[in-house]
C-alpha cells in the first residue's frame, strides 16, 4: 500500500511501473482496454498556433494532455505556485473534477490518461461494468490519499498499463529508470472551468473559466492552459523547448 507524504515527488522505494511511451496510439488501446468507448481517442496536435493544422484534429477535444521534459525552471516554479496552497481533499459527488495523487513512480504518463478519462465530457463515455467504470465509482468517494492507494493497489491497472508499455515503438527504459519526461492534462469540468491536473502537485489547479462552446484547444484555453507553459519556459531559454501534446477527442473511424 502506497505511503501518506507530503513530497509531491514520489518516494524511490514505491512500486514503480514502466513508462508509457508518448504515442496516441499506445495510449488508446490502454483505455479502450479499461473500458473507453471506442469513439474517443488519442490523437497528436501537431500544432497550436496554426489554425490550418488544428482544424484537421476532431473536435470536440475534451482533455489535452501536454509533455514536455521536467527544467529546473518548471520545478522552482511548480515549488513557488504550490507554497502557499493547501493540500487537496476534494472527494465526493460534489468534486466539480476527480483528481489522482501520483503515489507510483515513472506513471505520470497513467495518470494524466485517467485524468482525462475520469472528467469533463469523456467520462460519459465510460462503459458500464468495465474496469475503468469499477475504478471510478471506488475512487470518487474517496480522499485523495485513500485513492491514491485504489490506483496503487489496482490489478486491472498495473496489468492494462504494462501490456500498453510494451506496445511502443520505441525502447522503454526499466521502471526504476529515471524519466524526465512529465505529463500533465488539462481538462474542461461541467461548470466550464479550465483545470490543470498533475499527480505531483498539492491538488487541481483552477486555471479559468471557458465558455460553454469552448473546448479545451479553443484559443482562449490554450492562452490560459500550454501557452502560457510554453511561454514562461521559453523566456528562461534552458535550450531547446521540447514538448508535445495530445488530446482526446472523438475517433477518426
Amino acid at each position: 500500500m502506497a505511503e501518506a507524504v507530503d513530497n509531491p515527488d514520489v518516494p524511490k522505494g514505491h512500486k514503480a511501473f514502466v513508462p508509457l511511451e508518448n504515442n496516441p496510439e499506445v495510449m488508446t488501446t490502454l483505455v479502450h482496454k479499461l473500458g473507453l468507448s471506442p469513439t474517443l481517442a488519442f490523437h497528436d496536435v501537431w500544432s497550436i498556433d496554426d489554425p490550418e493544422m488544428l482544424s484537421f484534429v476532431p473536435r470536440p477535444a475534451s482533455a489535452l494532455l501536454l509533455v514536455f521534459p521536467v527544467s529546473k525552471n518548471y520545478e522552482q516554479f511548480r515549488m513557488q505556485e504550490d507554497a502557499g496552497k493547501a493540500v487537496y481533499e476534494g472527494k465526493g459527488e460534489d468534486e466539480p473534477i476527480i483528481w489522482y495523487k501520483q503515489t507510483i513512480r515513472n506513471a505520470c504518463g497513467l495518470i494524466g490518461i485517467l485524468h482525462a478519462v475520469s472528467n469533463g465530457g469523456a467520462r460519459n463515455f465510460v462503459e458500464s461494468d468495465s474496469d475503468l467504470h469499477k475504478l471510478l465509482q471506488s475512487a470518487i468517494p474517496l480522499a485523495p490519499i485513500e485513492r491514491a492507494n485504489l490506483l496503487y493497489n489496482s490489478q486491472a491497472l498495473e496489468k492494462a498499463h504494462a501490456g500498453a508499455a510494451s506496445e511502443g515503438q520505441s525502447h522503454a527504459p526499466g521502471a526504476t529508470d529515471d524519466i524526465d519526461l512529465h505529463f500533465v492534462c488539462f481538462v474542461k469540468d461541467e461548470t466550464n472551468i479550465l483545470w490543470e491536473m498533475d499527480g505531483r502537485r498539492k491538488g487541481p489547479l483552477n486555471r479559468g473559466q471557458l465558455a460553454e462552446d469552448e473546448d479545451v484547444l479553443s484559443e482562449k484555453a490554450l492562452d490560459l492552459g500550454p501557452r502560457k507553459f510554453l511561454k514562461r519556459e521559453a523566456e528562461v531559454g534552458e535550450g531547446e523547448l521540447r514538448f508535445s501534446l495530445i488530446t482526446l477527442a472523438p475517433s477518426l473511424d
